[in-house]
Order: C-alpha cells, then structure tokens, then sequence
C-alpha cells in the first residue's frame, strides 16, 4: 500500500531507460581485489556456484570485518529495514503509514535497549561488533555502483552501521518468538463473552502420553471497570508471532557412524530475502559453518570444530501484563503508595509529513504499551493503563556475550557455562559433539512471581503478583545423555509435571515431536540422508487424531460425500498433489468457526486458526459448544456440526477450484509466494520477481506448511522451514543446509531464489565445497 504505486511508475520509467542494466551495478564485486581499512592481514572471501560463502582469515576481528562487508554486499536492504524496524524509525523513509509500528516500538525501547546494552557487554564481544560494523561501513564508503532496488524505490541513502544496530536484530528476534502478553489480552477480552471456566477450557492441556523433552489454568478476572475492558479492545491483533521449529539430536547408538547427529529446521515466516545468510569461517583458531543473521557478526545455528547446536522456542512465559491504576496527578499506584511515571519523549520523523511526539510512559513493571495504541494522545485514560514486563527489556541483557562463547565453546560444560549469559528470548538449544555426546539446554531469563500463572492481566498496584526474582540458572531445563539415545524438540513440553518452577500455563501441540521419535525409532540406525527425509515427513499427526472423529459425518450432497470417501482411505500425508489435505484443512476451518463464531462474536478471529486438542475438546466435552447460540428454537448436536462444516467447506472449495474433486490439489491453493517486502505489492514487478512454489505440509507436520485461514490468499504457505541443516559429528564439514530463498536479498542477482525449489523438494548443500577449482575468490586487503 505504501510503495505501490510509487514503485510502478519509478520501475516502468527506470526500465524504458534502461535502468535494469544500471541497477546490475548494485551487484556484489565477487573477484578481484578491495582494500578494507582495519585489516590486520588479506582475507579470502571464495563464493561457490550457489552463492555460499567461505571467509578464510588470519585473526577472528578480520573475519568479523570481512562478514559485515560480505553481509552488506548481499542483504543490506534487509539489515537496513530490521533496523528501522527495531528502533521504531521506519516512517523516517516510507510514510505515515508505518507510524502505528513505529509507536509500539519506540514504547517498546528496543532501540534505546540496544544502545545501553552495547556498553554492558566484555571487551571481546563489543569488539567483534565493532568490527563488524566497520566491515559494513567499509562497504558503503566503498560502493562504486548504485544501491539496492529498495533504496532507490524509496529515494534514501542508508546511514553508517553501528554496534547498537547488530543488537537490535536480538530484540526484535526476542519480541517475535514471545506472544504471551496478546495471549493475555485475548483472554480478557473473552471474559465479555465467557465465564472464566470456559475461557479456560478453550486451551486444554495435552493428551495423556504426549512427549515431554526432559522426561522423568484458569483464567483470571479483571477488575470490572468497564473502561478497563474498552482499553483492552484498543491493542490490536496486529504483530503476530510465528514462533516454531524442530531440532532433534540422536546419540551414535542410533546411527550407522556411531557419532552423533544433529537436525535443526527453525520455522519463521517464510518471505524474499529469507531471514539467514549460510557462510562457513576458517581461522587459524577455528573452523565455524551454519547460519548467520544479516546485521550479526556471529554464528547463530551451526557448528565449530568440536560441537554443533541448534535452537527451538521454549515458549515460555516471560510477559506479564500489570493492570496500572492512575492518580489524579497522572501518577500510579503502587503498594508503596502513588508514584510518577518514568517519562521518555521521543520524536517520530514522518516522510513528507510533520514530525509526530509521543510520550513514553513507564511504571515499576514497565513501558505502558496501551500508550502506544490511542490513535490520539490527548484521549483520557479512563483510570487504568497497561504496562509490560519482560525480560528481555533489560539493558543488562548479555545474551551476545553468549552466543560469542557458545560459537567458541568445545565441549559440554564450556557449552553450559556460556549459556550462562544468554539471557532473551528462552531457548530450546540441543547439543552434539564429536566425543558422542549429546545434551540440551533452555537458557534464558524466566520470573519467578509471587502469584498467579501469566494467563491474563493483573493488578499492578497492590503488589500481589509483582516478579520476586528469577529462576536460578543451575536449574533451568537441561539434560546429558539421556538413556533413550535422543533428544526431541518440537515446541513440545519440554519439563515433566514434578518440575519446581513455572514456566507456562500452555505449551504447543505435541504432534510434531512425537512423529520425530516415531521416525527415530521405526529408521534407526539412521544417517545424514535419512534424516534429512525426516525433515520433509508431511504425515499429519492431527489429522490422525481427529479424523476419526470426523468421520461420524452424514453429508447429503454427492460432492460432500465423494470428499468424505476419500478421507476415509487418506493416509494423513498433506502432499501438494493430493486433493485430501486441501479438503481437512478446510472442513476443520470451518467447524471452528461454527463450533465458536457464535460465542466469540468479535474476537473469534483470534481463535480461528483450527487447533486439534482445541477441537477435541470442544466436540467431546458433552458441553453446549456445539448448539449455535443463534437458534434458540433447537439445540444442534456435534454430528450436525461436524456435516455442515463439512457441506460448507466442499462446496466453498468447489467454488473455487471446480466441482470435480480430483483436479482439486492442495499445492494448488498451498503455495509459498517467499514474496519481496517492497517488489510484491507493484504489479507485473511482482510477477517478474517471483518464485512461489507449490508446497507439502500442514499445521503440525514436521515438515511444516503453516497456511493462512482467510483473506484473499487462504491457504497460501505463510510459516514454515527458514532454514534446514543436518551436522554429522563423524564429519562436520559435511554440514548441509538450505534456506527457503537463496544467498542475497538483491532480485537481479542469479542467488535471489535460487534455493526455493530444492528446499521445497528437501535438498541440501554441502557448507564446504567439494572443488576449490571453480570458486569465485575476492580477496579484502589491508589499507
């Protein structure tokens, strides 16, 4: 919406100018040779045919200079705009249209976080990220050719890189992969709707047996005040997470080397250019290969010459939303009595548009968010505000610290103590090493509170559910060895019921982690291969528990019936060539919303989205959830329900795709569009510059295919496999991995999309290249 129309007419002139030809300019020089300032010695920056990088250096600071160089000649629109983003600055260069964002994030104080964090940090840390800086600064001083497509669309030069940038990219890693305060909300709301018992029963816990890592709620009422329940109607449902992955380790009893292996596929939101940057780095203290973040100096998922790890999210809960009750002299109550708000003033910079002030408030327990959503400042508080706890809003963070030392680390306890530091967001980290050892460990900052289990807000002013402290680090999840020979995370449960602290009142579905030990068991011994094709399983193990179910449904339409028959014989694979995913992922969007449309009203969207223990639940429960609140003369049964959804859902598909079942196909519909922020929303750009692919996957499949449940695109694959890479620990320079997209974040180069249909298909490549005959090599020498 914001760039549409400029970018049309700017790309329609530019290329009857032949500016396609100019714009080739903005490529990365990958031969030959460049003088960098700060160097201590050459280093040797070799580009295979895939675009994968090795950086070959004498000293760690001249590899950290030389990957902000390589990172800014392939990704610089990308690190530019998460910085902005991060720091609340995005209106500075795209308009008014982006000050909502800007609000929540200059409240937020990621930006002002990330300054004062900078400082906090040891000596060797703030020096990598100064030289990392100065590797990207070299670059744009450097530039002979023009920028990126992005900064000429909207008409603005980047300003130097700085350490507080690299920072930011954390926090806002941090914010995404933490959503339990708009879970907070959510169930607030609902209480207009719901007594608390059924808000309660609408996140049942997991199923008996389901798979815990570490093997060995009800919700809260507000106070009443009506203005209270109007404020929490003003936070929007916009700044959604989309926070799972996979990672698993499998000791040498299981494998056909007998060294350990390692998978980690992180699922993020799936767009061009993608979130990770594959590169390998040999030092003489060193060999390091995975995944780096753009605008990061470090190794983020990857290995060293000793151990290999790999992340998940813990989901735990580490956000509390605190209820503040105003003064009349515009202070808060505390259990000390009233007190000022902390007062920071910021000033927005708006493209073509005056300047916008906004007052940040924050409390003993944090920014007050609500601030950030009224639309005019002047608009009375209505007695209460919320406010933020978190703990990754804290300038002591040191989490870079640690991911400095886990890349450094050789062996379990080098492994464990520099966790130590890794403070935001809580992680699921899984380990191997060469000796054969394999572990896991969730590192993080996690309140201890005097009461109350996080599942909505609560009062602030007395004192009643403050922070005490925080779980010591001796005692956050861990494990080494474990007897079964494996280690599975899938977002699962990740501690036993006996474990001594609170982490959260919910944790995802269990499916995935479950299939991972299924394929374990039925595969083993396993190799690199095998477990690659583990990472491409589509069976639905959500479908294989509520299908059955289902099936209790008596359609009356030929079309209702024919689909029902093939459901019947499905073997729970969500394959793009077969009609059978597209038909159950429909049919359980729809009898959600029958099942809650009608006592939800409003707020159903926030529930939309079918989520398999949910629907168990509601249509085993022998409760009222399947009478339609809206028919008061009769009281529908579930089997009802369960036909018409099934009736709607079919003849919706037929709508679209024609009354013939078998053209209908789930790729057809489930497709990854990996679409460009800016070039997608230009027509005929967009087209040129796309590179969707017809996707296998679901929801809960380990292969994972999450795809959006309305709009105009329903069923499009939004969320899914940022990344996959297997580490052999017989041999890790055998390392494998793919991103969704390719190497860099510029359309006209030949390594924009160049991974999409292989990481569909599930290739992977080898980090190190097998030939040094046919590589491209730029050599960086000292000034």
């Amino acid at each position: 919406m914001l760039w549409g129309l400029l970018g049309l007419t700017g790309l329609v002139v530019i290329a009857g100018l032949g500016g396609t030809l100019w714009l080739r300019g903005s490529l990365p020089q990958t031969s030959g040779e460049i003088r960098l300032e700060g160097l201590a010695a050459p280093v040797e920056v070799l580009r295979d045919g895939e675009g994968l990088v090795t950086l070959r250096a004498e000293h760690d600071l001249d590899a950290y200079r030389a990957l902000g160089f390589v990172h800014a000649q392939e990704r610089l629109g990308q690190m530019d705009f998460l910085r902005r983003l991060g720091a609340g600055r995005l209106s500075e260069v795209v308009g008014a249209g982006a000050l909502a964002t800007d609000r929540f994030m200059r409240t937020l104080g990621l930006g002002r976080e990330a300054e004062a964090q900078f400082g906090r940090l040891n000596a060797e840390t703030r020096a990598a990220l100064e030289a990392y800086s100065a590797g990207v600064n070299a670059f744009l001083e450097q530039r002979s050719g023009p920028l990126p497509v992005e900064f000429q669309l909207l008409r603005y030069e980047p300003e130097p890189w700085r350490p507080a940038d690299s920072l930011i990219w954390g926090r806002i890693m941090a914010l995404l992969l933490s959503g339990n305060w708009r879970k907070e909300v959510l169930r607030a709301k609902l209480l207009k709707h719901l007594d608390p018992a059924q808000v309660a029963f609408l996140w049942p816990g997991d199923p008996e047996g389901a798979p815990t890592t570490i093997t060995a709620a009800s919700a809260a009422r507000l106070p009443a005040a009506p203005q209270l329940r109007a404020l929490l109607d003003q936070v929007p449902p916009e700044l959604r997470p989309q926070s799972a992955s996979n990672a698993w380790a499998i000791a040498g009893s299981l494998t056909a080397s007998g060294k350990p292996i390692l998978a980690n596929d992180p699922h993020l939101s799936l767009q061009a250019p993608g979130k990770w940057f594959l590169v390998r780095i040999e030092t003489p203290a060193r060999t390091l290969a995975g995944a780096t973040a753009p605008g990061v100096p470090f190794i983020v998922i990857g290995h060293n010459d000793h151990i290999a790890w790999g992340f998940t999210t813990t989901h735990s809960d580490t956000q509390d939303l605190f209820v503040e009750r105003l003064t009349e002299d515009g202070g808060y109550e505390t259990p000390k009595g009233p007190r000022a708000f902390e007062v920071i003033r910021e000033v927005i910079a708006v493209k073509g548009s005056e300047p916008v002030e906004l007052k940040v408030r924050v409390s003993r327990n944090g920014p007050v968010i609500s601030d950030a959503f009224m639309q005019e400042r002047s608009k009375p508080d209505a007695g209460y505000v919320l406010a933020l706890a978190w703990t990754a809003l804290s300038e002591d963070d040191r989490t870079p610290d640690a991911i400095l030392a886990l890349n450094r680390a050789r062996d379990w306890s080098e492994f464990k103590t520099a966790l130590e530091d890794f403070h935001s967001p809580q992680q699921n980290i899984v380990y191997a090493d060469v000796e054969g050892n394999i572990g896991f460990l969730a590192p993080g900052r996690v309140p201890l509170r005097k009461a109350g289990n996080g599942t909505a807000p609560v009062a602030g002013w007395n004192g009643d559910y403050d922070w005490i402290g925080l779980v010591p680090y001796a005692e956050l999840p861990r494990i080494l060895n474990p007897r079964q020979g494996s280690i599975v995370s899938g977002n699962n449960r990740v501690v036993p019921d006996d474990y001594p602290h609170f982490l959260t009142a919910h944790w995802p579905p269990p499916q995935r982690a479950r299939r991972i030990l299924d394929l374990i068991d039925a595969k083993a011994p396993l190799d690199p291969t095998l477990v690659g094709v583990m990472q491409m399983d589509s069976h639905a193990g959500d479908a294989a528990e509520l299908l059955p179910r289902l099936l209790a449904a008596t359609p009356e339409s030929p079309l209702a019936r024919e689909a029902l028959a093939k459901l019947r014989t499905w073997d729970f694979v969500m394959a793009r060539e077969r009609p059978e995913p597209l038909i159950y992922a429909a049919w359980t969007i729809e009898l959600t919303r029958l099942l809650l449309a009608d006592e939800l009203g409003e707020d159903f969207h926030e529930l939309a989205r079918p989520e398999p223990r949910r629907l168990n639940a509601l249509l085993t429960s022998g409760s009222t959830w399947c009478d339609d609140a809206n028919t008061a003369e009769r009281e529908e049964s579930c089997d009802e329900r369960i036909t018409a959804a099934l009736e709607k859902a079919v003849a919706g598909l037929a709508e679209e795709l024609g009354g013939d079942l078998e053209d209908w196909r789930w790729g057809a519909l489930h497709r990854a569009e990996l679409a460009h922020p800016v070039l997608s929303r230009i027509p005929v750009i967009a087209d040129i510059f796309s590179f969707a692919q017809e996707t296998d996957g679901g929801n809960e499949t380990i292969n994972r295919g999450v795809y959006a449940i309305d709009g105009g695109k329903r069923f499009s694959h939004v969320a899914g496999a940022s990344l996959r890479i297997v580490f052999d620990l017989a041999d890790l320079d055998a390392t494998r991995a793919i991103t969704a997209t390719g190497q860099s974040g510029n359309p006209l180069s030949p390594h924009y999309g160049s991974f999409a249909q292989r990481w569909r298909d599930g290739a992977l490549l080898r980090l190190k290249s097998d030939s040094q005959e046919d590589l491209e090599r730029l050599t960086l020498v000292p000034m």
